[in-house]
């Protein structure tokens, strides 16, 4: 069977060589607790250098814009282009699948195009730098500098758990603060007219449905804040119960709060820090400050779920006699990708499946930053248990040559 000038065997062989070079590449950027390949550190130069080589090997054009993205360019007849990446880093003690395989799957689309026949687009694989934002808590640094979002001031004073500013690690990587929206001008310059992503499901969906890999329609919205419930210190021997200004009880009431609240709108609700002050254990709470993330594909639902949490937690303070003020930590919209290239993706997937399986993925990606200036798509291979962004994460080989050789089908008629 022909596959758009490239026989459907090579696709199978092409799969088999994605899953040896991630192996390769948890070989050498792992410890025993699991990959280490955190933005801005050794260990992800390492991975960066060795995607850098492949690439070259494969007969690709790498460099490194200013914002430290890597792009490995293949000329094409048309100076029209198509981008097709994910990032190499991943959080501490991370998974062999996390951001690698759409990096990784990458190189082999270059291997298909690099020293054969001229594409009719031209081909860029792109390794977005620091996608995870594990090191200083800001995410998506790489692809939001190239589509020119990133607010120098959100990321200006940040620093790590050991003092680190995140300016200065920039700078050991060559990346300099005043430089690095020049990232958003070398992109436009590229003529980009698609984006591609493959990735990890990083959820149960797909293998509580017995399916390989899907078609990702778009990526859910976010509300994340901070809340703190203020009440009064008291010893804890000495006074009584419903006399207390407990601000963990509010938090705690209002954390419950929001599971029915998710369950209600069909989205999530994530409680994902928690503090509480003097922290003694004979002191009754003063402070409690925890961390609220919803999700929702839909925005109109997003909306109605931040104003009920906000009704909730109000009426939670109020019961236990304390008072809670909200803090915007960070919201995105939802996004939805571009229905062309929706259409092109569930195609692919059927021919690799029989059937055109669609899902929205939860987790953001570097997709949502492209799709704010270019037709984008993603798609997803099934994640073993759900689990991600750990040790344990994993999908079965079989798995992820399916999804590859799905991806590939997809990246083929796009580019020709």
């Amino acid at each position: 069977m022909k596959e758009v000038g490239i026989m459907g065997n090579d696709l199978t062989k092409g799969a088999k060589r994605v899953v040896a070079d991630l192996r390769e590449l948890a070989e050498l950027t792992s410890d025993e607790h699991g990959a280490q390949r955190v933005a801005w550190t050794p260990t992800w130069q390492k991975a960066r250098d060795w995607f850098a080589a492949k690439a070259r090997e494969a007969g690709a054009e790498v460099t490194v814009d200013t914002a430290g993205n890597s792009w490995a360019k293949i000329a094409g007849v048309s100076p029209d282009a198509v981008a097709i990446g994910s990032h190499l880093d991943c959080v501490p003690n991370g998974g062999w699948l996390d951001g690698a395989l759409g990096a990784v799957v990458t190189l082999e689309v270059l291997r298909r195009y690099g020293k054969g026949a001229t594409p009719k687009k031209t081909i860029y694989a792109v390794s977005w730098a620091d996608e995870e934002g594990a090191r200083f808590g800001r995410n998506l640094i790489g692809s939001s500098a190239a589509s020119g979002t990133l607010d120098i001031a959100d990321i200006i004073d940040r620093v790590d758990n050991q003092g680190v500013k995140l300016t200065d690690a920039l700078a050991a990587h060559n990346v300099l603060v005043d430089d690095i929206l020049g990232a958003h001008e070398e992109f436009k310059q590229k003529n980009i007219t698609e984006y591609l992503e493959l990735h990890i499901e990083q959820g149960p969906v797909l293998e509580s449905l017995n399916k390989q890999v899907a078609c990702v329609y778009g990526i859910t919205g976010c509300e994340r804040h901070a809340l703190k419930f203020i009440g009064q210190a008291a010893h804890a021997g000495s006074f009584p119960t419903l006399m207390r200004q407990d601000a963990f009880l509010a938090a705690a009431q209002a954390s419950l709060a929001f599971k029915e609240i998710a369950l209600k709108y069909d989205g999530v609700c994530t409680v994902g820090k928690v503090s509480v002050t003097p922290d003694v254990v004979t002191i009754v709470p003063e402070t409690c400050l925890i961390s609220l993330d919803q999700r929702s594909i839909d925005p109109a639902v997003l909306k109605s779920m931040n104003d009920d949490a906000r009704a909730v937690s109000a009426k939670a303070a109020s019961d236990q006699g304390v008072v809670v003020r909200w803090e915007k930590i960070w919201t995105i919209a939802p996004t939805m990708f571009d229905a062309r290239l929706t259409e092109l993706c569930k195609q692919a997937v059927e021919e690799e499946t029989g059937e055109p399986k669609t899902i929205f993925s939860g987790p953001l990606h570097d997709a949502a930053e492209m799709a704010k200036l270019v037709p984008s798509i993603m798609m997803f291979a099934m994640s073993a248990r759900g689990l991600s962004h750990c040790q344990q994460e994993d999908t079965p080989d079989e798995a992820v040559e399916t999804a590859v050789r799905a991806f590939l089908r997809l990246a083929d008629k796009v580019i020709q």
